[in-house]
């Protein structure tokens, strides 16, 4: 049985992640890796028209969650989405 410390911590985890998710930006950017799959900044920027460092520190906040990973590919990075349970709230959220 969970004590209450770690039901706590199961849900400050969750808490988290809906707290990142919360922003706008961020919604769209996850989305729209699910959609089209693994992408850069640049293409993100040309979506989103907003300044790639605002992106940048958008993407930052995913990264630190564990919401998305970054692949370099040269002096690019990709971006795609790992979290198994992000994947469920945005295709029950947009997909569905």
């Amino acid at each position: 049985m969970l004590t209450y410390k770690d039901n706590l911590v199961y849900f400050e985890e969750k808490a988290d992640i809906l707290k990142v998710l919360s922003h706008p930006v961020r919604l769209c950017i996850v989305k729209g890796l699910m959609e089209n799959g693994e992408n850069n900044v640049m293409s993100m920027q040309n979506c989103l028209s907003i300044p790639q460092s605002t992106i940048s520190q958008h993407l930052s906040a995913l990264r630190n969650k564990g919401i998305i990973r970054g692949r370099r590919e040269g002096l690019e990075v990709f971006y795609s989405v790992q979290n198994p349970l992000v994947k469920k709230l945005i295709h029950l959220m947009f997909f569905e």
